[in-house]
């Protein structure tokens, strides 16, 4: 893949389990927070699977849509999309109803500085949402920074550990899961709390920022020396067919790739594929990092298909070709949790 419509295109091919998957959820499927990083990938996977399936479920994608474009692009592709600041409580309310609603909307980069607006997106507004689809089924994105660091050699945070966020950010991812489940309790809503650690494609992650590092020969910085990844595409996946696991009161579930990634590791990969470009790093790695136990995801849906080392390959070669990116850094190295 050396082209945006390349990549586009790998992140929409359905498996046989999602088409599967796909035929038994019924009604339209609402996409709130569309605009994001995974969310228009996510429906083109979704209408893809649909066709394959041969349902007719609509797909709506909601978003203020502030990216030039991206609204008209998605309704080519067979989205209905519909403008809407979810904070207008009048705009949220005048949404259709629909059975089935995966919630991606909230905000992470520039919390600092502006924790007022990360509060209301993150947990203020997951009320007004619970309360206007509590007749749906709703699977709610949220982050793995609501766990504390783990020792590494444990395995990453299970569903079972206790939330300690570190920072406002994780504070408010907490408060944004707390909340919704609150009103999966009060209202019988199905939910699944949906703790994602990190997704990846060639444009934005934690690999392409290794290995651009790697590539321009800047120092890495190895304090937070592990992490996990998913491919974007597997991560998509496992988010529709998580529309049959919700449950009332919500369930939570982590989701990223089986390995515990050694970033020093990584980037030695990279050098390898970059004509044996020796790695720059500073400080060392500390005995605990922000990590995340996706056994009952695997458990429950299988491995991802995009293994690491071919997620290693294509960011190499993405690099190489000067791929486009996202500049949206992930900001994985970061010990105080401050974004």
């Amino acid at each position: 893949m050396r082209t945006i419509e390349e990549l586009e295109a790998k992140l929409s091919e359905p498996s046989e389990a999602l088409i599967r998957d796909v035929r038994e959820i019924k009604g339209d499927i609402l996409l709130l927070g569309i605009g994001g990083k995974m969310g228009p990938s996510l429906a083109r996977l979704l209408l893809n699977a649909i066709r394959k399936a041969g349902a007719d479920n609509r797909v709506i994608g909601v978003s203020r849509f502030s990216e030039p474009g991206l609204q008209a692009q998605l309704e080519k592709d067979g989205v209905e999309t519909i403008a809407c600041d979810l904070l207008d409580d009048q705009a949220l309310q005048a949404l259709p109803e629909a059975p089935n609603v995966i919630y991606m909307a909230g905000t992470k980069f520039g919390t600092t500085g502006n924790e007022s607006f990360t509060w209301a997106m993150n947990a203020y507004l997951p009320g007004l949402v619970a309360e206007k689809f509590r007749h749906s089924r709703i699977v709610v994105f949220s982050s793995g920074n609501v766990y504390p660091f783990t020792p590494v050699g444990y395995g990453g945070a299970s569903e079972s550990q206790s939330p300690s966020p570190v920072g406002e950010y994780g504070q408010s991812c907490l408060g944004r899961e707390r909340v919704f489940e609150h009103f999966s309790k009060t209202n019988g809503t199905p939910m699944l709390i949906y703790r994602l650690n990190y997704a990846i494609d060639m444009r934005y992650g934690v690999l392409l920022e290794v290995a651009r590092s790697v590539k321009h020969n800047k120092p890495i910085n190895l304090t937070m020396g592990y992490a996990n990844v998913i491919w974007q595409g597997d991560a998509n996946e496992i988010a529709i067919r998580s529309l049959l696991a919700c449950e009332a009161p919500a369930a939570y579930l982590n989701v990223t790739g089986p390995e515990t990634v050694s970033i020093r590791w990584a980037a030695e990969e990279f050098g390898k594929r970059f004509g044996g470009v020796q790695p720059i790093f500073e400080g060392v790695e500390a005995s605990d990092a922000l990590l995340n136990n996706a056994a009952k995801c695997q458990q429950q849906f299988g491995y991802p298909k995009v293994p690491l080392l071919q997620m290693i390959d294509w960011v190499a070669d993405w690099v190489e070709a000067g791929g486009a990116t996202l500049n949206k850094p992930t900001h994985f190295g970061e010990r105080k949790g401050k974004f």
